[in-house]
C-alpha cells in the first residue's frame, strides 16, 4: 500500500471541497507521535496566491476533511501546520489485507520499464579482493528491489577481459598446462608468477606481446587459452557469488571484449556527430565547461574505458531498450562517468529521456580509518572475508543455544553472510565506513542478527501457541497504532529507496520496525495468562505481518531469516 498516496488524496478531495484551486504539495510523516502520524505543511505556502493568512487556510482544508475513512483527526498547529491522525479502524482493515496477500499488499508499478543494473565488475587477471564486495551486494540489492517492484531488470557483470596482461597470462597458461586444479588456484600467485616471468625472459615477453596481437585479431589457438582463461577466473567469481547469495550468472556477464566490434564505430559516429577533436595524436571530445577531455582513441590507435562505456551505452539504450541504466561504481569513478554520459547524450548514443546514473560508494576502511588491508599490507581476498564472517559467526551464536553440527554450520553462514553485507547497506552509501567485527555480529542495535533474531523470536511465538490464527486486527493502544502504521508505510519506504538506490533507506526503516516491535512485544504480552483470545490473536497477526515485512525487507537485501536463532 502506497499509505502517503491514501493521505495525499484526503487532502486533495478537502482542497476541491473548500474550492482551492491548486495542487497541495505531499504530506510528510509526523516528526512525533504527539503530532499524528503525517502532517501537511502547505498552508504557508499557499498565502500568496491565497491571500490569506495560513492559519486561515488550514482552517479551511480541516473543515472540509473527510474524517469518516482514512484519517479520522486533525488538528492545527502553529502558524498553519495540520497534523493528521489515521482511522485505526482503517489502519486495522488495511494490516489484515496485506497479511493475507503474498506481497504484503505491495504492488507491482503500473508503468514498468527496462532498468541495467550494473555491477561487481571483477577483472578477470585478479581474484575478488574486497573492493568488490561494495559494488556487488549494493548492485545485487538495488536489483533486486526494483524486480520486486515490477521492473524488468537487466542484470550485466562488466568484466575486465581485455588488453596487454592478457598476452602475458595466457603465454604463462601455456607454458605451465594449468588446468585450473593447480597453479590457476590462486589467481593472484598466478599473475605474479607471470609478471616475474615476463620481466626475466626476453623471449617470453616477446612471445606474449605476440600473443596479445593474436587475441585481438582472431587467432584461434590463443582465443582457446584466452577462453580457457576467463572461464577460470569466472569459476573463481562465481564462487564468491555463491557465498555471498547474490544474483549474478554467467548469462549477466558482458565483457570488454563484448564491446570490442562496436568501438571502431563509436568514433565514427562522433566524428559525424562533429564532435571529435585531434589533440597530442589522440581523438578527444572537448565538453563545454570541462579542462579535461574524453579521450575515445589514443595516437597509436588504442581505445580506453571511455570507448568502451560509451558503445556499452549505446548497445544498453538502443539494444537492450534500457531507460534507467545505472552503474554501481566506486565514487573516485564520479568524473568519468559524468563525462562519459555527458558524451553519450550530446552524440545522442542515449535518447534524452534515459536515466542515466552513477550509484557511487565510498571505501571500507579498517579500525585506524585506512583503507581495509591484510596485516602485511596486502589486498584482503574477498573469499577469505566471507570465510572468516562465518567463523565468527559460528563463535557470537553457540554461546546462545545447542546446534548440530550440520544446523550450526547453516545457521554461521546465513548470520555470517547476512552481517557483512547488512553493515554495508546500513550506512549512506556514499560514505565510507569501519568494518568492525565485533558491531556487525552483535544481537544489538542496527545489524543483521538483530532482524534475524526478532524475525526467530516470533516464529518461537507461533510455536508456543501451537494453532491456526484466525480473527480481526484490532488496534487497542498507541503502540499497536503505531506499529500498524509503519508495518503500512513499507512500500513508501521501498519506493523512495528504489528512486533514490539507496539500499540504507531499507535498512533503517527495518530496525525502526523491529526496535517498534520489542517494546510493543515488551508491554503487550501475546501469550501471557489473563490476555483474552480475541487481544491475543489480534497481536499475533500484528506479530505475523511484522515478521513476514522482516523477512521481505532481508530478501531485499539478499539476507536470509532463520526460524530458530
Amino acid at each position: 500500500m502506497k499509505l502517503k498516496e491514501e493521505v495525499n488524496k484526503v487532502i486533495q478531495a478537502a482542497f476541491d471541497k473548500a474550492g482551492i484551486a491548486q495542487t497541495p504539495i505531499p504530506v510528510s510523516e509526523a516528526t512525533k507521535p504527539e503530532f499524528g502520524d503525517y502532517q501537511f505543511n502547505g498552508a504557508m505556502a499557499l498565502a500568496k496566491a491565497l491571500k490569506k493568512n495560513p492559519r486561515e487556510i488550514a482552517g479551511m482544508i480541516v473543515e472540509n476533511l473527510d474524517l469518516s475513512g482514512v484519517v479520522s483527526k486533525s488538528e492545527i498547529a502553529g502558524p498553519g501546520f495540520i497534523n493528521l491522525w489515521l482511522n485505526p479502524e482503517w489502519i486495522a482493515a488495511s494490516c489484515e489485507k496485506a497479511q493475507d496477500d503474498t506481497r504484503l499488499g505491495i504492488g507491482k508499478k503500473s508503468d514498468p520499464i527496462k532498468v541495467v543494473v550494473d555491477y561487481s565488475g571483477p577483472n578477470m587477471a585478479k581474484q575478488m579482493h574486497v573492493g568488490h564486495l561494495r559494488s556487488t551486494i549494493i548492485g545485487d540489492t538495488l536489483a533486486n528491489l526494483l524486480t520486486f517492484l515490477g521492473d524488468e531488470v537487466i542484470r550485466q557483470n562488466h568484466i575486465g577481459d581485455w588488453g596487454t596482461q592478457f598476452g602475458m597470462l595466457i603465454a604463462y597458461l601455456e607454458e605451465t598446462g594449468a588446468d585450473g586444479s593447480g597453479s590457476l588456484k590462486d589467481l593472484e600467485q598466478f599473475y605474479k608468477d607471470a609478471k616475474a616471468r615476463f620481466d626475466a625472459d626476453a623471449d617470453f615477453a616477446d612471445k606474449a606481446r605476440e600473443y596479445v596481437v593474436k587475441i585481438q585479431s582472431g587467432d584461434a589457438h590463443c582465443l582457446m587459452l584466452w577462453k580457457k582463461f576467463i572461464d577460470i577466473s569466472l569459476g573463481h567469481c562465481e564462487e564468491v557469488y555463491e557465498k555471498l547469495d547474490v544474483n549474478l550468472t554467467r548469462e549477466d556477464v558482458r565483457a570488454e571484449s563484448f564491446y570490442n566490434d562496436a568501438l571502431a564505430k563509436v568514433i565514427t559516429d562522433l566524428d559525424k556527430a562533429g564532435m571529435l577533436q585531434e589533440s597530442d595524436g589522440a581523438q578527444c571530445v572537448f565538453l563545454e565547461g570541462e579542462e579535461i577531455p574524453v579521450i575515445v582513441q589514443k595516437g597509436d590507435g588504442g581505445y580506453l574505458y571511455a570507448t568502451t562505456d560509451l558503445a556499452a551505452l549505446y548497445y544498453r539504450a538502443n539494444v537492450l531498450g534500457a531507460k534507467r541504466i545505472s552503474y554501481v561504481v566506486d565514487a573516485r569513478q564520479g568524473g568519468h562517468f559524468k563525462q562519459v554520459f555527458r558524451v553519450a547524450k550530446e552524440a545522442g548514443f542515449v535518447s534524452e529521456d534515459v536515466r542515466l546514473e552513477h550509484i557511487a560508494f565510498g571505501t571500507m576502511m579498517d579500525a585506524s580509518g585506512k583503507p581495509f588491508k591484510t596485516r602485511d599490507g596486502g589486498t584482503v581476498k574477498l573469499i577469505d572475508l566471507l570465510d572468516e564472517a562465518v567463523v565468527r559467526a559460528k563463535e557470537a551464536i553457540t554461546a546462545k543455544d545447542d546446534y548440530s553440527p550440520e544446523e550450526l554450520e547453516k545457521l554461521a553462514k546465513i548470520v555470517g553472510i547476512g552481517a557483512v553485507k547488512y553493515a554495508d547497506l546500513a550506512i549512506n552509501r556514499e560514505s565510507n565506513y569501519i568494518f568492525n567485527w565485533d558491531k556487525m555480529l552483535s544481537f544489538d542495535g542496527n545489524t543483521s542478527l538483530y532482524m534475524q533474531y526478532a524475525y526467530a523470536r516470533i516464529q518461537s511465538i507461533f510455536r508456543k501457541y501451537g494453532q491456526e490464527v484466525e480473527g480481526k486486527i484490532i488496534i487497542g493502544d498507541e503502540l499497536e497504532h503505531r506499529l500498524s502504521v509503519m508495518l503500512l508505510r513499507f512500500e513508501d519506504v521501498l519506493e523512495k529507496a528504489a528512486d533514490d538506490a539507496a539500499p540504507n533507506q531499507i535498512t533503517t526503516y527495518l530496525y525502526e520496525l523491529v526496535t517498534l516491535f520489542m517494546r510493543f512485544y515488551e508491554r503487550n504480552p501475546i501469550l501471557k495468562v489473563g490476555v483474552d483470545e480475541e487481544t491475543k490473536v489480534s497481536r499475533l497477526l500484528l506479530a505475523d505481518l511484522t515478521a513476514k515485512t522482516i523477512k521481505q525487507g532481508l530478501d531485499i537485501l539478499g539476507i536470509q531469516v532463520v526460524d530458530k536463532l
